[in-house]
């Protein structure tokens, strides 16, 4: 049975959309497949792991019948990655198995029964519902996601805080060492909700959101989210948690302003990195009149020590820091400059972008 004639990236490009979520080991073996919906010349796509959905409909596809069925993400779309970027490819369906076949190769994959395919149920009743640019979300997303925790015992900090509130939409990150604090503008006035949303879900959404003005719809609804931006529908679980209170996290008293350029700045921190011990990645910042010395030492008795020119004139400082948490900062953030506030050798720091309250990286101290 004919299923479909269409280009190699007619399909690509709509599986590497949604297989970005595909398990490779899983329970339930139906959950490492795709389901395929052919209606027409649309065809639809979807994949789960039961806590994130993606579905992507395209059209244009040539001929063929109906049909619903399950087949192996992965190696589909290590297939189709194989061919010819030109030529025609051709799908087919004969007792249970696919053959996709172009020019001399072909190929034959086990298929799985559609209806056995788990769905997550779109969520109805009260829903919070509003939009904002692919752009701005994907930035502000870029912003706090290096601050989620991993596989920490707390769950909820192994996500980042959504709120919606009023014309403003604020995202926070912590793993208890840092935190990221980022917010935008929103168009219409919102109900304030507050959500966490997990890891996976947003690594996919940095991954998959366009650099773009077009628009970003969202919608909270009890124990879930959908996303939908192009012909993409993204549906996710949840973490059900309460996010620690970040406002008390963040200083409002330092006295100690430094102002840098980003990109020097990340160049010496990464150069001085280079000897920090592998296990504590610490530097030291030494903070005099006019100087800030940046210095490393390692288990083998290395060192490395930069010395930067600063406009800063107060008392001295010598503090420390895990550097990765330095760097991992200046990296997502794109603005020429950050200011830096300082109270003494025991306190968190704080780094912000001048002329903009929209920021703010809260960074402890490590002993050295």
């Amino acid at each position: 049975m004919l299923l479909l004639t269409t280009t190699r990236d007619a399909l690509l490009a709509p599986l590497q959309s949604v297989a970005g979520i595909v398990e490779k080991r899983h329970t339930l073996p139906i959950l490492s497949n795709v389901l395929i919906e052919k209606h027409g010349d649309q065809l639809t796509l979807l994949a789960t792991d039961i806590e994130i959905q993606i579905r992507t409909t395209t059209g244009g596809h040539i001929g063929g019948e109906d049909a619903n069925i399950t087949v192996a993400a992965k190696k589909l779309q290590d297939i189709l990655r194989a061919l010819p970027n030109e030529g025609e490819v051709v799908l087919t369906l004969d007792d249970k198995r696919l053959t996709v076949k172009a020019g001399r190769s072909r190929f034959a994959l086990q298929t799985l029964p559609a209806a056995d395919y788990p769905r997550m149920n779109l969520p109805d009743g009260d829903a919070t519902r509003f939009s904002i640019s692919q752009k701005s979300f994907k930035r502000q997303l870029a912003q706090v996601a290096y601050s989620m925790a991993q596989q920490d015992i707390r769950y909820y900090l192994n996500g980042l805080l959504l709120i919606a509130d009023g014309k403003e939409l604020r995202m926070v990150a912590t793993d208890g060492h840092r935190l990221a604090f980022a917010s935008s503008p929103l168009e219409a006035e919102v109900p304030r909700t507050e959500v966490i949303l997990p890891r996976k879900t947003v690594m996919e959404l940095a991954r998959q959101l366009a650099d773009s003005e077009d628009p970003l719809e969202i919608v909270l609804a009890g124990n879930q989210v959908v996303f939908r931006f192009g012909p993409i529908e993204l549906v996710s679980k949840l973490i059900d948690g309460k996010f620690p209170d970040y406002e008390r996290v963040i200083p409002q008293n330092h006295q100690k302003l430094i102002t840098f350029e980003r990109v020097p700045l990340l160049a010496t921190l990464s150069r001085v990195a280079i000897l920090t011990n592998d296990k504590f990645r610490g530097v030291r910042l030494v903070l005099g009149d006019g100087t800030l010395k940046i210095a490393s030492t390692n288990a083998e008795q290395e060192e490395a020590q930069e010395e930067l020119e600063v406009d800063y004139h107060g008392d001295p400082l010598d503090i420390g820091f895990n550097v990765t948490y330095l760097l991992d900062v200046l990296t997502n953030i794109h603005d020429d400059q950050v200011e830096w506030r300082f109270n003494d050798g025991n306190s968190s720091a704080l780094v912000t972008l001048p002329g903009n309250d929209r920021f703010k990286y809260v960074v402890m101290p490590m002993r050295i």
